[in-house]
């Protein structure tokens, strides 16, 4: 499948599954954040600021920990994506008010700095080995018009999210249970299966891009395939005749180029079920013929941006 929404981060590419396209991609700020941002953040949290600097995450706690517990100021960061991020030790800062403060930076960074999310990014540990923790969270835009998830919220269809899915849609129409790894995941996923009656799952396994892609990790990003794929089976065989699996992902993030960013590429569209016939379903102009075919198989009326390719899949 082919991006058809600027910009290439979770976000756009989440949204454009569910059929939304953006026209312009969310800003990016190569530079560090203006200055009247960083004052506004500092004055609403009543704390300071360091870094607001373009880096690794990883990179940057080990350069501003030993700063940010001696002075409990936040560490600002971005990336080559349109994110904001804050970081702070946990047994300097608590969770609840580091969260608290994305939230308020959620709601100041309007435009043209309406970065895409906001990102909780709370650390722990000693200098010099300075580890992040799970408890990441992340503070998106609300989708500009209506997604797949509204569309099966409005019939009744339940909806479950594996990952950082509904940070992604803002917490709108889709709840999800967050994860620390691939392998949490796809326990999750295979969780589902055996619990659910019906319904729609959305999941996002995160390692491939967080962990590997981002740093050019080919055999990190090589294991985590292997890992995947022998999964697979626990998964597919849970199918039931009414059940479609789709494999697809939300951008490309290339481990063995020289780039450590997001790439502009085609996605993998892989699908399976008890009714799906094998075949070649071409190159699709745009993610959302993905989301566009989830709906039809629902019964709805939903199409997004998309065309729906439902009737070249099943018998």
């Amino acid at each position: 499948m082919r991006p058809s929404s600027a910009g290439k981060d979770s976000t756009t590419g989440h949204w454009e599954i569910a059929g939304v396209h953006l026209v312009k991609p969310f800003p990016t700020f190569p530079n560090g954040f203006p200055r009247p941002v960083i004052d506004e953040f500092a004055h609403a949290t009543g704390r300071g600021v360091i870094g607001n600097v373009v880096g690794s995450g990883t990179d940057v706690i080990q350069r501003y920990g030993d700063e940010q517990k001696s002075t409990g100021k936040w560490i600002v960061y971005t990336s080559a994506d349109s994110v904001f991020q804050v970081a702070a030790h946990e047994d300097v800062i608590p969770l609840k008010e580091l969260y608290r403060a994305c939230e308020l930076a959620r709601e100041m960074l309007r435009p043209p700095d309406d970065v895409s999310r906001v990102i909780a990014r709370p650390f722990a540990g000693a200098s010099g080995n300075f580890q992040r923790t799970r408890n990441r969270r992340d503070y998106s835009i609300e989708p500009p018009s209506e997604t797949l998830l509204d569309a099966l919220a409005k019939k009744g269809i339940p909806r479950s999210g594996v990952g950082k899915v509904d940070d992604l849609f803002a917490g709108r129409a889709i709840a999800s249970h967050h994860t620390a790894s691939n392998a949490e995941g796809i326990r999750l996923i295979t969780e589902w299966f055996s619990k659910a009656e019906s319904g729609f799952l959305f999941a996002n396994l995160v390692d491939f891009d967080q962990l590997f892609g981002h740093r050019n990790d080919v055999a990190g990003f090589y294991s985590a395939l292997r890992e995947f794929d022998a999964a697979l089976p626990s998964i597919t065989s849970r199918l039931k005749e009414d059940d479609l699996l789709f494999i697809t992902a939300d951008h490309g993030n290339d481990p063995t180029t020289p780039s450590t960013d997001h790439a502009r590429e085609r996605v993998p569209l892989l699908a399976g079920g008890v009714r799906v016939v094998p075949r070649d379903l071409g190159e699709r102009d745009t993610f959302s013929d993905l989301g566009a075919t989830v709906a039809e198989w629902f019964g709805l009326s939903f199409r997004g941006h998309g065309q729906s390719f439902l009737s070249e899949l099943v018998a």
